[in-house]
């Protein structure tokens, strides 16, 4: 089974128009909502996204057989007034959670948690419970940066801050993934945003008493760790200096997605980390999902590359595309499950 652990959702254009919507009138005439119903969502499943096939289509062409989406990031506003980025990441999460009835066999629901800069984690946990319990989501994206550059900042994810999440994260034994979101800045687009944002979290969580504290906390991190797997020993030289455990063998409470494109990467992710840390990801479709000019292939059939690695193990390749996951998100789901 090939289960990628990092999808977004492709949404009807009715949660845009809804958007624009709120930021237009900045909650002056209510909230709204009930944006969509069954056949809008099987729409726009069904119709041309990146690269010119359907969301649905794209799976199928490179052999996923299940999907966890989540919203996507860079349109979530969370630094946006807290009215609204309710509103906007309730009524997405709402439209995954649809997709994920009609489709049970092809698609899991993350949620969105409307975080906003600077104001505790502990606002969020009766929402989050709601989707957990209510509407079935198996895992949370955490936002280490909800004023997206805006010049607010909240604390990294080692400070104590984030200690209410983390409690119900262990409680509820589901994973945060951690996922900026979009960027204010204009010295950096939001691509790079995310992958600054990774460093700073992976860095702040192993340097920090999290782990100690919550041995059971489960967190994956995007784009295979932002740039820390490559530059590891640089950290790994002020663990020893600090007589503290070592920075590499910290890494390893961590797990990390392949959303990554490259071969080279990918093999040095997995023997950095280890193959038993690493959960199949694409972000398909999505930024990846471009033909390569040089090779006629995507660049985010993500799957052919790892295969292609020759000392990867049958075992390492089941680990990688479907049991780490399984595992990590608690996934109950038939063999035969196909899109």
């Amino acid at each position: 089974m090939i289960i990628d652990s990092h999808g977004h959702v492709t949404a009807p254009d009715s949660l845009y128009v809804y958007k624009a919507q709120l930021v237009a009138h900045r909650g002056a005439h209510g909230r709204g909502g009930n944006l969509a119903n069954d056949e809008d969502v099987k729409k726009a499943l069904n119709a041309p996204v990146f690269g010119g096939s359907s969301h649905l289509a794209q799976l199928k062409e490179v052999g996923t057989d299940l999907q966890l989406i989540s919203p996507r990031p860079y349109q979530m506003m969370t630094s946006e007034h807290p009215r609204l980025v309710q509103w906007f990441v309730e009524e997405t999460n709402n439209i995954i959670a649809k997709q994920v009835q009609l489709y049970p066999d092809t698609f899991r629901g993350v949620a969105g948690l409307p975080l906003t800069p600077n104001v505790s984690p502990k606002t969020v946990l009766p929402y989050l419970e709601k989707c957990v319990k209510e509407q079935g989501f198996v895992g949370c994206l955490l936002n280490p940066d909800p004023g997206e550059c805006g010049g607010i900042e909240t604390p990294p994810l080692g400070d104590r801050f984030w200690y209410p999440l983390y409690e119900k994260l262990v409680e509820w034994d589901i994973p945060g993934h951690i996922h900026s979101t979009g960027c204010r800045s204009e010295r950096l687009t939001y691509s790079l945003h995310f992958i600054n944002e990774e460093n700073i979290a992976v860095v702040s969580l192993l340097t920090s008493q999290v782990f100690n504290d919550f041995p059971t906390l489960k967190i994956l991190v995007s784009h295979a760790g932002g740039a820390i797997p490559y530059q590891f020993a640089r950290f790994e030289a002020s663990s020893l200096r600090g007589k503290g455990p070592r920075f590499s063998d910290q890494m390893r409470k961590l797990y990390y997605d392949t959303v990554l494109y490259s071969k080279d990467a990918l093999e040095l992710l997995f023997k950095t980390v280890g193959v038993d840390r690493c959960l199949f990801g694409t972000e398909r479709p999505g930024i990846g999902t471009v033909k390569d000019p040089k090779t006629g292939r995507w660049l985010d059939e993500t799957r052919f590359t790892i295969e292609a690695i020759d000392w990867l193990t049958a075992e390492d390749r089941k680990k990688i595309f479907e049991d780490n996951a399984k595992k990590l998100f608690n996934l109950k789901v038939p063999a035969t499950a196909a899109v």
